[in-house]
């Protein structure tokens, strides 16, 4: 089934949030695939924002990963694989006791671990449209 969601301003992230982690339902390895500049951070912070985490969501760039605690006390991992150059990387952070924790595992620029991401992993577009709004997109 194909799902998309458009966010037409910043003032929809949080509606756009809400019905994302609705849509996904069970999935906890969601994997962001958009250029540059597009909001892969911006929407994930609004995800967490929506799960309830209080700590400052910011980009694990440097870090790889970060690692926030929503009002329920559930963990989520948040990726940064953009400064990678070999899949090999990741392993060094113990990439797959993040990803079969359970918890849910954001990730922004999957396609430099690609091979490295289970069959379950939810590939997610978030496409910048001409009028400068996005849509995010995916199938299940």
């Amino acid at each position: 089934m194909k799902h998309e969601i458009p966010v037409r301003s910043l003032e929809e992230l949080p509606a756009a949030a809400k019905q994302f982690l609705k849509e996904i339902g069970s999935n906890t390895l969601v994997a962001f695939y958009a250029p540059m500049g597009a909001g892969k951070t911006t929407f994930t912070t609004a995800l967490c924002h929506e799960l309830g985490v209080g700590d400052a969501v910011c980009s694990p760039t440097f870090t790889i990963v970060n690692e926030y605690v929503s009002s329920e006390g559930e963990h989520i991992f948040h990726f940064d694989f953009y400064r990678l150059t070999k899949p090999s990387e990741a392993l060094d952070i113990g990439l797959y006791d993040y990803l079969d924790s359970g918890c849910l595992c954001l990730m922004e620029w999957p396609e430099n671990i690609e091979e490295l991401l289970p069959d379950e992993t939810l590939k997610v577009s978030i496409s910048v449209l001409p009028d400068g709004s996005r849509l995010l997109s995916w199938e299940d």
